[in-house]
């Protein structure tokens, strides 16, 4: 394994795991006991070896989502000891390794807690509401002609740096999971925020955050609890900024509005 310390001594853990068959099924915390696990492996691949253990004895694995393991699809949504994505800050699930546990540790997983996050199965959640709230978000108008120069739109590099730092947003859904009340303002303000600081986005600014924040309720996520617990397990990193830009965006969209 690159990187790996060959002076580092295995651990045995005792993982306590969230098993549902499906959504439509109750679910419960299983105990599986699981040894010599080396403190350089990452969390996802201890949680490989315990599937294959599994699997040798006949049981069914554990399901549980994963892409790139990279660090940048936010696939790896595991609620970990009570934190979303683990003990780490600034660190997806994928990217935490064991040698954050000490041997001998009992650590509990379980999936994201939202009634909008259903759990399909296991560890896997059902995120396509975040797909949803930003279809809502609709288009974005541009002229369809010949290419345009890449610097024919002069952007403030402080702003052009604002709007990027937003669209970091991986839509993991670690947000949603931290919050008391299980908002999720913190990914749709970074949508919103990225195109509405930027020329292109200006066009459908208003219509935007009116139907992405509509679309949230629809989806039934709570209310923002203002505790920052956000901002605090994003591994982006994403700023509360966002959240009083959005709020500004809402507002001045609604004041403006014909319905009003």
């Amino acid at each position: 394994m690159a990187g790996s310390n060959p002076n580092a001594k295995p651990m045995d853990l005792t993982l306590k795991i969230w098993r549902q068959k499906d959504k439509n099924s109750a679910g419960q915390l299983v105990t599986y006991p699981l040894m010599n696990i080396s403190p350089d492996m990452s969390f996802l691949e201890m949680l490989d070896v315990l599937n294959e253990e599994l699997l040798v004895k006949g049981e069914d694995p554990v399901a549980f989502d994963h892409d790139c393991r990279e660090g940048i699809c936010g696939m790896c949504s595991l609620f970990i000891n009570g934190r979303a994505h683990g003990p780490e800050r600034g660190t997806t699930t994928c990217q935490l390794h064991m040698r954050h546990f000490n041997h001998g540790d009992t650590i509990t997983i379980e999936p994201w807690r939202a009634a909008a996050f259903p759990v399909h199965k296991d560890l896997i959640v059902d995120r396509s509401a975040f797909d949803r709230i930003q279809q809502a978000g609709g288009y974005v108008s541009v002229n369809t002609g010949g290419v345009p120069d890449a610097n024919e739109i002069a952007i403030p590099k402080t702003i052009a740096d604002k709007a990027f730092d937003a669209a970091t947003c991986i839509g993991c859904g670690a947000c949603v999971a931290a919050c008391k009340n299980a908002s999720a303002m913190l990914f749709v303000s970074a949508k919103v925020s990225q195109l509405a600081m930027l020329p292109q986005g200006k066009v459908e600014r208003k219509t935007r955050v009116e139907n992405m924040v509509a679309q949230m309720d629809v989806e039934g996520f709570g209310a923002c609890s203002n505790t920052g617990a956000c901002a605090a397990e994003c591994p982006v990193g994403i700023s509360l900024d966002n959240i009083a830009m959005m709020n500004m965006e809402y507002l001045g969209a609604k004041a403006s509005s014909e319905n009003i």
